[in-house]
């Protein structure tokens, strides 16, 4: 057993795991590997990776989706500690790890928190970096501490405010000496994140073993890192800081600029009443070049300008303690961008509109945000729903090994149920069939324990079965509390939900009412009253839009007779299978899915879904859909 396994027993298949992964690091190789729920794959990856990793002295950069799944690398880290020495701190950004109250205040996000602290410090009025210097001792002796001990964020944030230390600083002292660094993904695949993270650390690719875990995320994440969008009203708002500071000519530019923008909007968009619509990159700057008779060379240069007037802004704002924000450098950058990737096939260049009106730069290829990182010692991917894993590595674009290591999930504690007589295809969707619907999913409240799961393919189809007077029924008719994930909301907002939901369980039970490939059906553990059973509502296919059309055609290119396969079916079925995945967290937990479609028995669909559904799936009406759920839980 390694000496950084610090559990008493070995679950089944926990040594192969290990053995795996020590081998992968040793080689120099890469190795993709899928793991049920409960397995026990954060303490096995580090206790695979971390004997050559000390012995060698590469950094271990250990990456998750959200802050939870980070909190719970340092849990394990710190058991560890107890037994074999290791060093390991949880990363944020600036905006997560700060105290300056005019950056709580006013930075929106890590970007501006990124920007803002930069101008704090060479201004030098933030107190906090002062002190990092002024009590260099002091400083030394507590990070030396938190080296000692593996800490969370919020444990480094409280010292922190004790001492009026900069937590920044303080994480980035301890993360220099550090054996392994808790993240986002986005250090990774991030181009400026990434380029920052290793130029601070003096790091190089090779110096790093990285690790992704839940990585069936990273397609989506990656996608999302690499793209960019602006909206029509940041332009305007540019054109009007530009006269504040007067900026004249950069006004003027803005100007001609915007009604060219707003010619495409009427041209493409509004004249045929649709929400978004692919263009030629250099359509953009059509009427700004008829206009001001401008080349492409003058453009480039005015923009870089336009970034400079931006920075000097937001250093004017700050020693004016006003929101640090500059439309006219944002403007600018995003300008930049669309020029720089103008020849690029794998970009599309897009307007829509949703609650607005925005220029869009959609990526189309996740694999290009892991090009950089292909030097690193060794990377592992790791998450319970990667099948079929050849799938997962072309998109990403990796070379390296597959493993896919069994079922823990007993057969008698899963129930998969799909009803044979409903559907969220388009051509189905009405009032009878959400009815329909409705009369399933309270059916299944009854006969679950405590708190259930109602998961859907989509918000309209969450709003059709509102309509339906699902809420009002489950409390009339079944007796729950009904909570529903509410789209766009802030993250302590729906985080004060979950929490609700999970307090039901000591009670008369809830249900959570939410959607497939959401933060509740995906991020969330739920242990055992908390979620006993899910209903799944549909097959979360994307709408058709330009961009899972050019996603398709893009990966169809890429990968000959398999680019609908890559692009739109096989993300629908990962987001099934991840949310029928709630209701086991242990091999221990009993629970049940019910789909609600009919596809979900076909074969295309179940060739991607895990073992357990697969094996334990029964096709139902209503009433052997009640006869099952009974039987399952007496």
């Amino acid at each position: 057993m390694s000496d950084y396994f610090p559990y008493g027993e070995l679950r089944p298949n926990q040594k192969e795991f290990i053995k795996l992964v020590d081998e992968a690091v040793r080689n120099g190789e890469n190795i993709i590997i899928e793991a049920p729920t409960g397995f026990g794959k954060t303490i096995s990856v580090l206790a695979g990776v971390l004997p050559y990793a000390k012995q060698l002295g590469y950094k271990v950069l250990y990456l998750a989706r959200t802050h939870k799944q980070m909190d719970r690398v340092i849990e394990e880290l710190k058991a560890i500690n107890a037994k074999t020495p290791v060093s390991g701190v949880g990363f944020r950004s600036r905006k997560d790890l700060c105290l300056h109250t005019y950056i709580l205040n006013f930075a929106p996000d890590a970007y501006n928190a990124m920007i803002v602290c930069k101008n704090l410090r060479e201004l030098k009025r933030c107190s906090f970096y002062e002190n990092v210097k002024k009590k260099k001792e002091e400083f030394d002796e507590i990070a030396n501490y938190f080296l000692g001990n593996p800490s969370e964020p919020a444990e480094i944030l409280k010292y922190s405010e004790m001492l009026d230390f900069c937590p920044y600083e303080l994480t980035r002292k301890v993360a220099f000496k550090a054996d392994v660094i808790v993240a986002s993904y986005l250090y990774m695949i991030s181009p400026p994140i990434r380029e920052n993270f290793l130029k601070y650390f003096d790091l190089d690719t090779s110096d790093l073993i990285v690790i992704f875990d839940e990585a069936h995320n990273l397609p989506n994440q990656a996608i999302n890192a690499l793209s960019d969008k602006l909206s029509i009203i940041s332009i305007s708002r540019a054109i009007k800081e530009a006269e504040e500071y007067n900026e004249h000519e950069i006004a003027n530019f803005l100007s001609v600029f915007l009604r060219g923008v707003e010619k495409l909007f009427t041209e493409k968009l509004e004249a045929y009443s649709i929400e978004e619509v692919p263009i030629t990159p250099e359509s953009l700057f059509v009427h700004l070049h008829e206009v001001l008779n401008i080349n492409s060379r003058f453009l480039i240069k005015f923009l870089n300008e336009m970034v400079e007037v931006g920075d000097a802004i937001r250093e004017d704002k700050i020693e004016k303690n006003k929101p640090p924000r500059s439309y006219i450098g944002r403007v600018g950058e995003f300008l930049l961008s669309w020029i720089m990737l103008k020849d690029r096939e794998d970009y599309l260049f897009m307007l829509s509109r949703n609650n607005g009106f925005f220029l869009e730069l959609v990526a189309l290829d996740p694999s290009k945000a892991l090009e950089p990182i292909k030097n690193v010692r060794s990377a592992i991917f790791m998450s319970g729903t990667l099948s079929p894993m050849e799938a997962f590595r072309d998109i990403m674009g990796i070379s390296g090994k597959l493993k896919k290591f069994p079922r823990m999930i007993k057969r008698e504690n899963a129930l998969v149920l799909v009803a044979k007589d409903v559907s969220t295809r388009g051509a189905e969707r009405s009032m009878e069939n959400y009815k329909k619907m409705a009369d399933y999913i309270v059916e299944a409240s009854k006969l679950i324990p405590k708190n259930v799961g109602v998961f859907t393919a989509s918000y309209e189809v969450l709003e059709g079965l509102i309509s339906a007077n699902l809420p009002l029924r489950i409390q009339e008719e079944v007796g729950k509390r009904v909570f529903i994930e509410k789209r766009n909301a802030p993250s302590r907002e729906n985080d004060r939900m979950v929490r609700a939901f999970k307090e039901a369980s000591k009670e008369e039970g809830g249900v959570l009412l939410g959607v497939m490939g959401g933060r509740n059906s995906e991020g969330q553990d739920y242990v055992g009253d908390e979620m006993n059973g899910v209903v799944l509502v549909g097959i979360p296919y994307s709408r058709p839009t330009s961009r899972v059309e050019a996603q398709i055609r893009y990966f169809e290119k890429k990968f000959p007779n398999k680019g609908r396969y890559y692009g739109y079916y096989l993300p629908a079925h990962r987001k099934l299978a991840q949310a029928a995945g709630r209701v086991h967290r242990s091999e221990e937990d009993k629970g049940a899915v019910v789909i609600l479609d009919y596809r979900a028995s076909w074969g295309n669909i179940k060739r991607d879904l895990p073992d357990w559904m697969v094996d334990s799936m029964r096709v139902v009406n209503l009433e052997r859909m009640k006869l099952y759920l009974k039987r399952f839980y007496k």
